[in-house]
C-alpha cells in the first residue's frame, strides 16, 4: 500500500510541475521555474521509491497514464483548451488501461 501512496504522490508532483511549466515562460520567471524543478525532483524521487516494490513497467504506465489524464483535464479547465471526441476516447482508453493494470494484473503488488 505504501508503494501506491508513493506512486500517487509522484503523479501529483509531476502534475504540479507540468502545470507550473507553462507559467515559467521558457524558464524566464524564477518562482514557477523553482516550482517545476522541485516538483519534478520530488516526482522522480517518489517514483524511484515506488519502483522498489512495483515493477518499473507498471509504475511508469500508471504514472504516465494518470498524469496525462490529469494534465489534460487541467488544460481543459484552467487554460480552456478544447477536447474533441477522439481526444476524449483516447483519454478513456488510457484510464481503462490503468484500471486493467491495477485491478487485474498479477504483476502488481497490492
Amino acid at each position: 500500500m505504501q508503494s501506491w501512496l508513493f506512486l500517487f504522490g509522484a503523479i501529483a508532483a509531476e502534475v504540479i510541475g507540468t502545470t507550473a511549466l507553462k507559467a515559467t515562460h521558457g524558464f524566464t520567471r524564477l518562482a514557477p521555474s523553482v516550482v517545476v524543478v522541485a516538483a519534478y525532483a520530488l516526482a522522480f524521487y517518489l517514483l524511484s521509491r515506488t519502483m522498489q516494490t512495483i515493477p518499473m513497467s507498471i509504475s511508469y504506465a500508471v504514472w504516465s497514464g494518470v498524469g496525462i489524464v490529469l494534465i489534460t483535464l487541467i488544460g481543459y479547465v484552467v487554460y480552456h483548451q478544447s477536447l474533441d471526441l477522439p481526444a476524449l476516447v483516447g483519454l478513456g482508453l488510457i484510464l481503462a488501461g490503468v484500471l486493467v493494470i491495477h485491478l487485474f494484473s498479477k504483476s502488481v503488488a497490492h
